[in-house]
């Protein structure tokens, strides 16, 4: 990596760790310090703090989100992106994705196996009524029913019980850190049991309102045009009250994003597709800026068959052009990656995780011939094989990052081909989908700056990977949970990642930072990937003279 990209990552705070790692690791990168549009893109936790108040906002993102219920719903960024604004949690995670108390004023592990939360006093929700102890454990309870979104975060909690008028008590099979971080995310959200149940079969849709606490309440949803906040008046936290009147979110292809941020229709846009904002980083009518993020585009091998043999997983691994993919589809503002979760989950241990990235073996940036060679070798030690299948929707990191996969197939003497599925249509978690094709490609985060928080997903039981079943490999994410000391947990964190490498049940292809684009009259969001589970529009408004 040259000289000028090295001192482009070494700039602020969080993020400046993370960036020396990837220039120790990236190799030829493709050499994406070459663009000037790296020049103009800031690299921080957070954009300057906004000096006054905005009227009304105008934000895009990619759709629509499929309900406002997180509990149906979770893990979706549309979704979480808007809900972030309107409901607090219990710990409430900062740009620079540390965690600060939120509607527990304070937390206490009273032994081994019991946590106990001090819920805050004087919060209201959004339809006046106070929030209550109840409250919080009725919602912890909706949370950790069956066939909930955030019910694995659960896995070890034996019950939840109110102790106090304001404390609630979770009790544990086993002390569980990554619970504890869960919270700052979805897990942790606050509901009114009387604005949920009174709603019915409303709650979450169009028809519905919000049962939430945060700076935003919701005014409408207009199904298939837009969804509309405004600040909540008496909001709790009076030094965190929106700086900005009412803010619309709208959806839409790629093209429609940037053509709105350049004419001033748009605010601002947290972007998925990197590519946007080479467009947008010059010009003077946006701003672009990056930030930390957990966020990493993996190849996810399907259980259909093609590659249930590690040997080749292991090949296509050590022959995918990751610098070109990073190149190609993200204009060179993500980065080649060893790991399926980013270096924005190293909220501890930063050292320890970094020299471990380092030394993780064969996935190379860019393959060397000596690297095709051998995954020649392990491929003829397979012997006969079938005609791999990859997924892509049309979109242009998919359509990459599809095309860099069949290249490296052919490479090595495997056969691979294409095949498109529609938008609406592409889901890696569909069986129906899994079982035609032997990859899907998607972009995977966590809410937790802890790797235990992402390589729990390989254990047996998990819904999003579907080759990795091995009880030492469950013993282990166990242990890593169970272990409250930061350094003890790392240790853990780090053999899970090398377990995880070793099976390859994802093959990690380029880490995405968390991106945003602004209107240059407007500032104060974060820029790091706390956006989906913080609430990042209170603190937008207007630049100072």
């Amino acid at each position: 990596m040259s000289a000028s990209s090295l001192k482009r990552f070494t700039t602020g705070t969080a993020f400046a760790a993370a960036g020396v790692l990837v220039a120790a690791g990236c190799g030829d990168s493709g050499s994406p310090a070459q663009s000037p549009v790296l020049d103009q893109i800031k690299l921080v936790d957070s954009t300057p703090a906004a000096a006054g108040q905005l009227d009304k906002a105008i934000w895009f993102m990619p759709k629509e989100p499929r309900s406002l219920d997180l509990d149906n719903d979770a893990a979706n960024s549309q979704s979480d992106l808007i809900l972030a604004n309107v409901c607090d949690r219990l710990l409430q995670l900062q740009p620079d994705l540390t965690l600060k108390p939120g509607l527990a004023e304070k937390y206490a592990w009273k032994d081994a196996t019991t946590l106990v939360f001090t819920i805050r006093q004087g919060v209201t929700f959004h339809d006046g009524s106070p929030m209550t102890a109840d409250d919080v454990l009725w919602s912890l309870d909706r949370h950790r029913a069956d066939g909930a979104s955030e019910s694995d975060e659960y896995v070890n909690v034996t019950g939840v019980t109110k102790t106090g008028p304001n404390e609630v008590t979770v009790k544990f099979k086993q002390s569980d850190a990554v619970f504890v971080e869960a919270i700052a995310g979805d897990a942790g959200v606050v509901l009114s049991r009387k604005g949920v149940e009174s709603q019915g079969k409303k709650y979450g849709t169009p028809a519905g309102t919000d049962a939430c606490t945060g700076p935003f309440q919701l005014k409408e949803w207009q199904s298939g045009k837009s969804i509309t906040l405004t600040k909540a008046p008496n909001y709790w936290n009076k030094p965190k009250a929106a700086k900005t009147d009412e803010i619309t979110f709208k959806w839409g292809s790629d093209d429609v994003i940037v053509n709105s941020l350049k004419t001033g229709e748009a605010t601002g846009s947290y972007l998925e597709n990197l590519s946007s904002a080479t467009q947008l980083a010059t010009g003077g009518a946006t701003t672009v800026s990056q930030g930390p993020d957990t966020r990493v585009w993996n190849m996810m091998i399907t259980d259909r068959g093609g590659l249930k043999d590690v040997w080749l997983r292991k090949a296509l691994a050590m022959s995918i052009d990751r610098a070109g993919v990073a190149k190609a589809a993200f204009s060179g503002l993500g980065q080649p990656w060893k790991e399926p979760v980013g270096s924005g989950a190293w909220g501890y241990e930063k050292d320890k995780f970094k020299a471990a990235y380092d030394a993780l073996p064969g996935l190379p940036a860019k393959p060397e011939q000596s690297d095709l060679d051998a995954a020649k070798k392990l491929v003829q030690e397979v012997g006969e094989t079938q005609p791999l299948i990859i997924a892509s929707d049309g979109s242009p990191v998919r359509n990459v990052i599809a095309n860099a996969f069949v290249d490296a197939a052919q490479k090595i003497g495997l056969k691979a081909t294409i095949t498109q599925i529609p938008t609406a249509q592409y889901d890696p978690y569909d069986e129906t989908i899994r079982k035609s094709v032997d990859i899907l490609t998607d972009d995977y985060f966590v809410s937790k700056n802890d790797p235990v928080g992402f390589y729990k997903n390989g254990v047996s039981t998990s819904t999003v990977q579907w080759l990795l079943k091995d009880p030492a490999y469950d013993a282990l994410v166990s242990k890593g949970r169970a272990a409250l000391d930061d350094g003890e947990r790392a240790g853990i964190a780090i053999e899970l990642a090398k377990k995880w490498s070793e099976a390859m049940p994802w093959i990690p292809v380029v880490d995405s930072p968390s991106t945003v684009a602004l209107s240059s009259k407007v500032t104060g969001v974060p820029a790091s990937g706390c956006y989906r589970y913080s609430p990042w529009a209170a603190d937008l408004g207007t630049k100072g003279a």
